[in-house]
């Protein structure tokens, strides 16, 4: 409005005498773009020609004509003042607003068909959720990640390097990805300690571990994670969540020997083990074994060590259960 002639753009030519190279600016010029008739066609239900595609696109101030190159593309110039087309979606839309959207078929046509379902493992991980709850045990939902000390020295274990770090954390409290939830049950109990005892609380999500097979270098898996805190140790709360939990999992517990070495049950039995985690001689090891399989570890329960307790600032004895639902699909 301010120039001579009002509402007009007129170009500027730029002289680069640095690299003696001019450009005229703004440029003006549409731009070219191609798009499939018959991708158009199938997302709106519709069989048009391409003149009648053409004539819509048109009526959106592209201009369009049929490709030389192609029976099924259309060479469509784009206006500089469509910076909202990039794909030919875009240009797909256009045409559909041309066309009406109260004039498409209202019904789709059936080319393919496809049933919706939840993912096994996010299905198990509700089933597992559902029977704690339904059990007594409250839910909580911590981050998932939390600081080098908190995943390895505050629970007294070692570093294995299967923990995914943080580049550049911006604070010490997220410097890894947790690779177990223990820590993040324990940092809830110790925020909530003002509340009555005891505290029943569990978590069914996700830890993160590096696998170098994988092109992405790490993978999620799914646990199952529960603490105790009380002024008992709580060890046969724990206990007793476990065998709810195996039960609705269909997994019996297993006590013959016998049988137990010839691998012709499918069950879960559970053997004393030392870790550094847990108090000396309060710990065991839960082992899943499938018919006709030798058994394989899938978690561990047991009272909690001193120190670790102590790191955490818990002056009451706690029981954690923690195990590993990946083996159970």
């Amino acid at each position: 409005m301010y120039c001579a002639e009002p509402f007009t753009i007129e170009p500027v030519k730029i002289i680069s005498p640095h690299n003696n190279e001019s450009r005229e600016t703004p440029d003006l010029s549409p731009r070219a773009a191609t798009v499939s008739t018959s991708f158009i066609n199938s997302v709106c239900g519709l069989t048009l020609s391409k003149d009648e595609i053409s004539a819509l696109l048109n009526k959106m101030c592209h201009s369009s004509r049929p490709s030389k190159t192609s029976d099924d593309l259309l060479d469509v110039e784009i206006p500089i003042t469509r910076a909202d087309v990039l794909h030919q979606a875009d240009i797909m839309e256009d045409a559909a607003i041309a066309y009406g959207f109260n004039n498409l078929p209202r019904h789709f046509p059936s080319v393919s068909h496809g049933v919706a379902a939840a993912l096994p493992i996010n299905k198990l991980a509700d089933i597992v959720r559902s029977e704690a709850a339904m059990a007594g045990w409250t839910e909580v939902m911590p981050l998932i990640l939390c600081s080098h000390d908190e995943n390895y020295a505050w629970l007294n274990k070692a570093d294995d390097n299967k923990a995914v770090r943080l580049q550049n954390p911006k604070t010490a409290e997220y410097q890894i990805v947790r690779t177990s939830l223990l820590p993040g049950l324990l940092k809830t109990i110790r925020e909530n300690r003002k509340h009555a005892v005891p505290m029943k609380i569990f978590e069914v999500s996700d830890i993160g571990v590096k696998d170098e097979e994988l092109e992405r270098r790490s993978r999620n898996v799914r646990y199952f994670a529960a603490a105790w805190y009380g002024k008992s140790s709580g060890f046969e709360q724990v206990h007793g969540l476990l065998d709810r939990v195996m039960l609705m999992l269909r997994s019996a517990v297993i006590t013959r020997d016998a049988e137990l070495e010839k691998g012709k049950m499918t069950g879960y039995f559970i053997e004393e083990i030392e870790d550094s985690t847990y108090l000396p001689g309060h710990a065991a090891a839960i082992y899943l074994q499938l018919k006709g399989q030798s058994a394989v570890k899938v978690g561990i329960f047991g009272i909690l060590h001193p120190k670790v307790l102590k790191h955490f600032d818990l002056p009451f004895p706690t029981s954690t259960l923690e195990l590993n639902l990946e083996h159970f699909m």
